[in-house]
């Protein structure tokens, strides 16, 4: 590792410590839900088990983490992006009409602090599962435990307001995380926040129209050597197609809103990376954490697998991007073995062919991405 160089920032998809999760850790909610056909959290907990045999409980608040707090600390990663999928609240009040309900106790916040966790998305379709108290609940969370988010807020100008984080490394200007949620992944259209109502930011479609409006918003903040995170929840959970409107648009993102890195988020596995004008487009990150180990039926699409994305650019504002597989077992995370790698490098190349990328071994648990014209 070059020691001279800015640290690299760090990305991730999903991270869901609510459910099963929750149970295991040290302050465990009620584990009641209103799912149709689980009405205990402690069920998940029970399936994982069947699957991959006993978990001690409750665990540290870093045991989720496993392997993955070795390789951030080893490469100073920071600062630490991810998409919180899951309220922190105590809040009963499960919203009406939706199926699945995550929460975590306030107490166990600090399941994310032993990752060192930065900033949060949270414009997303969970973070009001418990209603708007546990928005609320949420928050005061969050910001107890000093760690930024945006993408939900008290009120719409709150919800559409960055998160700024200094750059690593000395380095001129501040990264701006702008968060946003579409319909498409599940985000019901009255968790709209409004000047009268808590809610998420909700982005209604891709058009060229709505790409402008962001670029406004941007621009407003925006200063010499700021760099941009978008951080998107859009699209299905399972499948590897890539709309080409919402293709388009992420490419509108870079070339007309300035947006440095595009975080997507929603699909539970990992989906296709794109370089585009030399920023990297993360079309889906897939999820980090979560409780589905003892879910079947989507194996084909290898949702144990998880990806580290850590991103650095070069003096002219080009990206480079190490990825590192990650797979759950007991609701923790471990390095990858050679089988998980090889599978995870044949979707690389299939879907590279039409992003035009390519991915390559470049370490015993790291991958490098590069655009398929460039010489490694």
């Amino acid at each position: 590792m070059d020691t001279t160089s800015p640290p690299p920032l760090f990305l991730c998809g999903d991270v869901m410590t609510g459910r099963g999760i929750d149970q295991i850790l040290a302050h465990p909610s009620e584990p009641l839900l209103h799912e149709s056909y689980v009405h205990s959290a402690l069920d998940y907990v029970r399936l994982a088990e069947r699957k991959a045999g006993p978990m001690a409980r409750p665990v540290a608040p870093a045991y989720p983490w496993g392997d993955a707090l070795a390789e951030l600390d080893r490469r100073g990663a920071w600062p630490r992006i991810a998409n919180l999928e899951t309220a922190i609240t105590t809040s009963d009040d499960a919203w009406p009409g939706k199926a699945v309900h995550y929460r975590m106790h306030p107490d166990n916040v600090d399941c994310l602090q032993a990752a060192c966790i930065d900033c949060v998305s949270l414009a997303n379709n969970h973070v009001l599962d418990w209603g708007r108290a546990g928005l609320a609940d949420t928050l005061a969370a969050l910001d107890a435990a000093q760690i930024a988010h945006a993408g939900a807020g008290p009120d719409e100008d709150s919800a559409m307001q960055p998160a700024w984080l200094p750059r690593p490394g000395g380095q001129a200007g501040r990264i701006a995380v702008f968060a946003f949620a579409m319909h498409n992944c599940g985000t019901p259209a009255a968790w709209r926040a409004t000047a009268g109502h808590s809610g998420v930011n909700l982005l209604d479609d891709w058009s060229a129209a709505s790409c402008d409006r962001i670029a406004a918003r941007i621009g407003k903040d925006r200063r010499a050597g700021d760099l941009v995170v978008a951080s998107i929840h859009w699209g299905a959970n399972w499948g590897y197609h890539i709309d080409p409107a919402q293709r388009a648009f992420a490419h509108r993102l870079v070339e007309r809103a300035g947006v440095d890195i595009v975080h997507g988020h929603s699909s539970h596995h990992p989906l296709g990376i794109e370089l585009h004008a030399g920023k990297p487009i993360l079309y889906g990150c897939g999820d980090f954490i979560n409780d589905y180990e003892g879910i079947g039926g989507y194996d084909d699409y290898r949702p144990d697998l998880a990806l580290m994305v850590f991103v650095s650019f070069d003096a002219a504002g080009n990206a480079d991007l190490r990825l590192v597989p990650l797979r759950r077992s007991h609701f923790r995370l471990e390095y990858a073995g050679e089988v998980d790698i090889a599978w995870l490098l044949a979707m690389f190349a299939y879907e590279g062919r039409a992003l035009g990328t390519r991915v390559e071994r470049s370490g015993l648990h790291e991958l490098h991405m590069s655009a398929a014209g460039d010489v490694p």
